[in-house]
């Protein structure tokens, strides 16, 4: 990598893809550049579950480990909250704009990692975010074991409701889903949700009910209360590449970048990891090891190397 550019490496979004990615190039004395706006989207969330050696950890403190582990590393710089307002491709690679409001400084780099994760959209319930990441979540794989065997609702307006429920019928025999008017749900898949045990009910949501983000139940707009004691809420999800000018990356119809095994885009020298790139489960361990795995692509990728470890 020549000297004629800054960094090697820069990484848009300071998350457990963003962070790991990091960690392994900064191992490999690539000279690392991490733009961290520091608003994650697992803000709302007490602790996130199901990272091998810091389950139930609260996401802040992994970050906080994270950085601190980072500071060994003297090729790896990392500035919080900044955001990359500007990405243009250049013949060394890349340019980018970076500041806190407007840009304030150009950087270059030969290569660039997007780990930017997700853009949420919950959907327009009234007073849902009081309860979101308390006793409502997203992410089953996440979250679904502390709420086994209560009462719980599935609210949601997208067409995989009824698969979801499914899935998050494994943790409870009390299930409730709720579409808040939305025709989501056949009449075939209410059948086959009934079959297993969970009631689906179609009127808009009026008010979620409870106090300090504890749920107790919800009422409805024909003045019933379902009386649930937690549950999940299907997001609508979009990466936000608003920064991106001159080139378009493909992305796939729900708006996920496309990449490859390796988490190469379509476009030289741009990688993605995490949520903007893989819709799969949305836990912090899969992301990281996107991160780790996409790290040493890059390194690969960078001398030529082709070998697959």
């Amino acid at each position: 990598m020549a000297d004629a550019v800054p960094y090697d490496v820069l990484i848009v979004g300071g998350g457990p893809a963003g962070l790991s990615a990091a960690l392994n190039l900064g191992r490999s004395l690539v000279r690392v550049l991490l733009i961290d706006a520091d608003r994650p989207r697992n803000a709302a969330t007490l602790n996130s579950h199901g990272f091998l050696t810091r389950d139930g950890v609260p996401p802040h403190e992994l970050r906080r480990i994270a950085r601190e582990e980072l500071a060994a590393y003297p090729t790896v710089e990392i500035r919080s909250r900044v955001r990359v307002s500007s990405l243009e491709r250049t013949d060394a690679g890349f340019r980018a704009g970076v500041g806190r409001t407007v840009v304030t400084e150009e950087v270059k780099a030969h290569a660039v990692l997007l780990a930017t994760g997700l853009r949420e959209n919950l959907p327009d319930v009234p007073n849902l975010r009081g309860f979101y990441g308390m006793s409502l979540f997203s992410c089953a794989a996440c979250d679904a074991w502390e709420l086994r065997d209560r009462p719980l609702a599935l609210i949601g307006e997208s067409a995989d409701l009824a698969d979801r429920a499914r899935l998050l019928s494994r943790w409870t025999d009390g299930l409730t889903v709720l579409t808040h008017g939305a025709d989501v749900i056949t009449a075939d898949e209410e059948a086959e949700l009934a079959a297993i045990g969970v009631e689906v009910r179609r009127q808009p949501i009026a008010e979620l009910l409870g106090d300090h983000g504890r749920l107790d139940g919800i009422r409805l707009a024909d003045g019933s209360t379902v009386h649930v004691t937690g549950g999940f809420v299907r997001p609508e999800w979009e990466t936000d590449l608003s920064f991106v000018e001159g080139f378009a990356p493909a992305v796939d119809d729900d708006g996920h970048l496309v990449v490859d095994a390796s988490g190469r885009t379509d476009v030289p020298g741009l990688y993605a990891a995490g949520d903007a790139a893989s819709p799969g489960p949305q836990q912090l361990i899969v992301a990281a090891g996107a991160g780790a795995r996409v790290a040493a692509v890059i390194v690969h990728d960078a001398v030529g190397v082709t070998t697959s470890h």
